[in-house]
């Protein structure tokens, strides 16, 4: 197990000791596969996105060895054109299960990279992975509309490999983030992308200027604070947006509702709140929430994916790694992790060109 010495960044009173902490990074470890990959929870599938969030919290937990195997994963297993499915078997990818490529999915690895760089400062590793950023944002980019919306996926080629025109505001919010931490990497290496710069001013113009642009998901709690997570909303607007609909979907003392009007109440989207009201310097609030999803903590230092809270129940039965993962990202930047913060704090991320439109 890891040692609580090296977790002691990572104590939060009322959330996490150093104890507990190490408990959970142990959980991940004990997720990761031989080759990297890090699924769900053993026995359950891996998806890109949520295995470079887990592999992000390992980073922020010292574990440098473990999160720099889980990149070379995504690095041994990307497809011709950037991209990765949807869905690999228990990180097994002989057996993909979902081959969709979504543009979300596919953008993060330049979050990741990003944070593990940054983290280490291994210049060899930012060298290994540029490719493979490059490779990724080319994908995603080639969704991008006309309105600067990302298409939130590319159909399987056995189904005719259809571009999904459709925007997701919180998958569209991510990949901003994504292309920013891209766009980093590009200028660390001395190797500028106007393109990327372009394409990055348009999506963040798109997603603070153009509700319309976007499938209409507002129910759900992640396209309430993901324009703020991601980077694109900031200041005054990210306060009036997050106070709007705080009674909403904030459950006090239980966490945060995944999706309206289910009473289902899940520490993903709880973690990710709080990690959204750091970001505004709320940082009280963000302890909050972290406090109140306290019951969700299990035995092994893992967390329960959701809470019904009408039917007092765990709900569904599993402990998840992007779950685990999520709440140390969270308790990192409380804490001041300076990777973490860089990354979500955004302060020095570049921030693209705005169309010609807005300038």
């Amino acid at each position: 197990m890891t040692s609580p010495g090296r977790t002691e960044h990572l104590v939060l009173p009322g959330v996490l000791t150093a104890e507990q902490a190490a408990r959970t990074v142990a959980g991940i470890l004990a997720v990761q596969r031989e080759d990297g990959a890090i699924p769900w929870f053993r026995g359950h599938h891996l998806d890109p996105w949520d295995h470079t969030e887990a592999a992000m919290a390992l980073d922020a937990a010292g574990e440098h060895e473990a999160a720099g195997r889980a990149y070379a994963w995504l690095a041994r297993h990307q497809n011709d054109d950037g991209s990765w499915y949807a869905a690999y078997q228990d990180g097994d990818a002989a057996r993909v299960t979902d081959r969709g490529r979504e543009t979300n999915f596919c953008a993060y690895v330049a979050v990741g990279v990003w944070h593990h760089y940054l983290a280490t400062g291994d210049d060899t590793f930012a060298d290994r992975m540029w490719p493979v950023v490059y490779g990724a944002v080319e994908f995603v980019l080639r969704l991008q509309q006309p309105g600067g919306e990302i298409g939130w996926k590319r159909e399987p080629a056995e189904d005719g490999g259809a571009v999904v025109e459709d925007a997701l505001l919180t998958g569209s919010s991510s990949v901003y983030q994504a292309l920013r931490c891209a766009l980093a990497l590009a200028e660390q290496r001395e190797e500028p992308q106007p393109d990327w710069e372009l394409a990055t001013g348009a999506l963040g113009h798109a997603i603070r200027s153009h509700p319309e642009r976007f499938l209409d998901k507002s129910r759900y709690s992640m396209d309430w604070y993901y324009p703020v997570l991601g980077g694109a909303v900031g200041g005054a607007a990210a306060k009036q947006r997050i106070d709007a609909e705080w009674d909403r979907f904030v459950v006090p003392d239980l966490g945060v509702r995944c999706v309206l009007p289910n009473n289902w109440v899940t520490g993903g989207e709880s973690c990710e709140l709080a990690l959204t009201l750091w970001v505004m310097g709320e940082s009280d609030r963000a302890l909050e929430i972290l406090q109140s999803i306290r019951h969700l903590r299990a035995d092994d230092g893992m967390y329960w994916t959701g809470y019904v809270f009408d039917d007092r129940a765990l709900w569904p039965l599993e402990r998840t790694s992007w779950t685990a993962g999520s709440l140390l990202l969270a308790v990192a930047a409380l804490g001041g992790d300076e990777a973490t913060t860089a990354v979500f704090g955004a302060e020095r991320l570049p921030a693209g060109l705005e169309p010609d439109c807005c300038r």
